[in-house]
């Protein structure tokens, strides 16, 4: 056996598309370094983090940026007010400084130097608690920026040298000038931590406060250290041979001080200057430290010391005061400038994290918006691709009446936008494929039609054709003429099995129906009897198994296919066996065949067409057989199955429980073979066509017959008897009494009359008639299934009018033609395809 041939090359099949190939396959691995594979949520996501991304990282660094100047600021502020402890913490110093200046000079003099030591003491004390407090201030000034802490730290240690020449103060061991340089250091350091803040760039303002600040507590220092040499000259009695030179540079550069202080000062600041150094306090110093001034060639006056230290006390406290009021005004600033900055920062902050969660809540929103939209387009694509169109065409491709026009569900995205637009592309897609697939029913509709109409013609002359061919047969006794004849009957079997097959891709039920069970070795007779080469069919055992009235004819069309294929494609000195296997409540058919066989693919895709009957098209007409039989097998319910064999092919058919019937419900008629004989001895005419009588009575049990050969003379000859009519499957499957009105195999129509009990069981030998005037013998054709053949005709032919074929062809096309318009107008949706199934009496359900 082997399958058809394959379609022309350019052909599209439509036994190879399935319902869901159309699903959405990647036609290759999706990468996710790609960015075309990227779903579309995640390039969404892209799109928005990126910008997102970006605007942070500006945003950070912006934020950054004003967080550090404000950091800056904030701890230029802490600086400039930690000016109070340091400004304290210097005068302090300076008080110590100045008067350690005239007790030294008092203790070389010879003073006892346990009083000059109880008058420094509250001063150090001063001073050890203006540097505590100092060291308190500047703590949570730990983590300030580098140089402060080195000049903070040059302080302390500067400090530690002072307290360090305290204890040789009062022996007086070392030098005035050694003793006092410790003195300047530690006031030097101090000032230099006073004057370490720094605002940053582009803030003149703040410099020029600290440079204020700065400037008047130089001149400050240098006042107090012009105090400290006068006060020692005065305690000493007499100036130094560098006092002089030392007092004329301590003046010149508070005069530079203070001019430098006037040029960054504000006029309100300057103000409060003059309105010091007019002060009385500050007027008496100022005259004072006058006299001490060289007039011409005289020598300086030495200035009464506790006058002078009184008075320079007062001016002291004066310029303590400024410098108290101008570093205030710094302090404010700064601070001022501080908590501007922080306000900045902080507005900048809070916009930019209002603007990136109102551009991330945009963005969420479209993007929701976008992800919804291509979602729920998505969604129907997939829809209609995989369901509903498949389904519409599945439903139109199995209509058998009027179509209706199929409603195309509305976009399900109803915005205005590209995919909105895309979406109603999608739709109109859908209804224009929708259309073009009723438009395709209809017409698959009208060419069904067009085939049933031209099949039901052409059955019509083949019956003709059959009949004149019987009349033809009985009247020759020609040997070669009559296997001329015999080869033209089975080549109108095979017409007419072609026109069934017709109207079976057509989707149109056969016409040859029966209303009662028969045999399924009358059936597999049946069917060999409908092929060219049916000798080579053996039949190799049957069960007693009986097939529903309904399903016989669509069972013999069907095995008569499977088995010309196996005749067909297998060598012609091979025999094709066909067994039954009774697996209650089922059967099971195999045709085994020794023929070319089929190649993998090739059976694959012939199995794949019998088990999902395809619609007709140019394949089907190519391969017609098997198309025939997988759409039979479907309405049957008939799982038929291709496997390779030894040799050849195996045919395997699982017959369903439900096309199987209970032995005891067969009714057979009374024995056709006498009534056979009777009438072949009153014709006398020879018989030389060999349809399957060797093979069915050898089926049945019975030794084969010795069947002569056309042109040869007979082994055997017996007296000459009258031949009988040709054996058909008709003839085999037929009753004997069924010619009757409405019990031929033509009829929809049960039996006229009861049927015969029980059945006959057939003669162990073949029947014979005699023989002929050549000495042929004469057979009775299916005298071994004598409970189911046909009657032969009677002796005496009735006469009958003969209609005009015409007339006739008219009336049948006329009849069809309305059955069609009925069924158009009744049908009003898209019917369900059948179920296939049947009642005993060959009605559809």
């Amino acid at each position: 056996m082997a399958a058809g041939p394959e379609p022309a090359s350019g052909t599209v099949s439509n036994h190879r598309r399935r319902r869901f190939d159309v699903r959405v396959v990647p036609h290759r691995r999706r990468s996710p370094f790609r960015l075309r594979d990227w779903r579309m949520s995640t390039k969404l996501a892209t799109v928005l983090l990126v910008p997102s991304v970006a605007f942070l990282v500006l945003a950070g660094v912006q934020t950054s940026a004003l967080v550090g100047r404000t950091t800056a600021l904030n701890d230029f502020a802490r600086q400039v007010g930690i000016g109070r402890q340091i400004t304290a913490a210097v005068h302090q110093l300076q008080q110590e400084r100045d008067r350690t200046a005239g007790e030294l000079s008092e203790l070389r003099r010879g003073a006892d130097r346990e009083a000059a030591a109880s008058r420094l003491k509250p001063l150090q004390a001063a001073a050890d608690r203006a540097m505590a407090d100092l060291s308190r201030a500047a703590a949570p000034l730990v983590d300030a920026d580098a140089s402060w802490r080195v000049a903070f730290s040059e302080v302390q240690e500067a400090y530690d040298q002072v307290i360090d020449v305290r204890v040789v103060i009062p022996p007086a061991v070392l030098s005035n000038d050694t003793i006092l340089s410790n003195y300047h250091r530690a006031v030097g350091a101090l000032l230099d931590l006073l004057a370490e803040p720094t605002p940053g760039q582009d803030q003149a303002g703040l410099n020029d406060a600290v440079l204020r600040y700065v400037q008047l507590a130089r001149v400050k220092e240098l006042s107090s250290r012009v105090r400290a040499q006068l006060y020692a000259a005065a305690r000493a009695g007499r100036y130094g041979t560098e006092d002089r030179v030392l007092l004329t540079d301590l003046r010149a550069q508070q005069l530079t001080a203070l001019g430098a202080f006037r040029v960054a000062a504000t006029s309100d600041q300057i103000r409060r200057y003059d309105e010091t150094s007019v002060n009385p306090m500050f007027l008496v110093a100022t005259q004072l430290e006058e006299r001490s001034l060289p007039a011409g060639n005289a020598a300086p006056a030495v200035l009464p010391s506790e006058q002078w230290w009184a008075a320079s006390q007062q001016r002291q406290e004066l310029l303590r005061q400024l410098e108290a009021g101008v570093l205030d005004d710094a302090v404010r600033q700064a601070d001022d400038a501080s908590s501007g900055q922080l306000r900045t920062t902080l507005l900048v902050v809070g916009g930019v994290v209002a603007v990136l969660l109102v551009a991330l809540l945009i963005s969420l929103l479209v993007g929701r918006s976008v992800a919804r939209s291509m979602r729920l387009l998505r969604s129907q694509a997939l829809r209609i691709a995989q369901v509903e169109l498949p389904d519409a065409l599945d439903r139109l491709r199995t209509v058998t009446g009027g179509v209706q026009p199929i409603e195309v569900a509305p976009a399900v995205v109803r915005s205005l936008d590209e995919i909105g637009e895309l979406a109603e592309a999608f739709v109109a897609v859908h209804r224009s494929a929708v259309t073009v697939a009723v438009e395709q029913a209809m017409m698959r509709r009208n060419v069904n039609a067009m085939f049933v109409n031209l099949a039901r013609r052409s059955q019509v002359l083949v019956e003709r054709q059959l009949e004149l061919l019987d009349d033809l047969e009985r009247e020759e006794s020609d040997p070669d003429q009559l296997e001329n004849l015999f080869k033209l009957d089975h080549l109108a079997a095979r017409m007419r099995r072609n026109d069934e097959s017709l109207l079976v891709l057509a989707g149109t039920d056969s016409t040859r129906r029966w209303n009662r069970p028969v045999g399924l070795g009358a059936v597999l007779l049946a069917a060999a009897a409908e092929i060219e080469q049916y000798q080579r069919v053996r039949i190799e055992s049957v069960g007693d198994a009986y097939v529903v009235g309904h399903a016989v004819g669509e069972l013999v069309h069907m095995l008569a296919e499977l088995l010309e294929n196996a005749t067909v494609f297998s060598r012609p000195d091979t025999m094709v066996a066909v067994n039954v296997r009774l697996d209650a409540p089922a059967a099971l058919v195999e045709i085994v065949d020794r023929g070319l066989g089929m190649s993998p693919a090739a059976l694959a895709e012939a199995n794949e067409v019998l088990a999902t009957p395809p619609a007709a098209d140019v394949a089907a007409v190519e391969r017609m057989g098997l198309f025939v039989v997988s759409h039979l097998a479907a309405r049957l319910r008939v799982r038929v199955r291709l496997e390779g064999g030894q040799d050849g092919l195996v045919a395997r058919l699982a017959l369903p429980a439900a096309l199987l019937a209970p032995a005891g419900g067969v009714e057979l008629d009374p024995p056709a073979p006498a009534r056979m004989l009777a009438a072949g001895a009153s014709r006398g005419v020879g018989v030389q066509r060999q349809p399957a009588d060797a093979r069915m009575a050898h089926a049945a049990g019975a030794p084969p017959l010795d069947l002569p050969v056309a042109g040869r003379p007979p082994v055997n000859a017996v007296p000459r008897q009258t031949r009988p009519v040709p054996v058909r499957a008709e003839d085999v499957l037929t009753p004997a009494g069924a010619s009757a009105p409405g019990g031929g195999w033509w009829s929809r129509e049960g039996p006229a009359a009861p049927a015969g009990p029980g059945p006959v069981v057939p003669p162990a030998t073949p029947l014979t008639g005699g023989t002929n005037e050549r000495g042929l013998p004469v057979r009775v054709p299916m005298a071994q299934l004598s409970a189911v053949t046909r009657p032969a005709r009677p002796d005496s032919v009735p006469a009958r009018d003969d209609l005009d074929p015409e007339a006739v062809g008219g009336m049948l096309s006329r009849l069809y033609s309305g059955v069609r318009r009925a069924e158009a107008e009744d049908t009003t949706e898209i019917p369900v395809p059948p179920s296939r199934g049947h009642d005993e009496g060959g009605r559809r359900q």
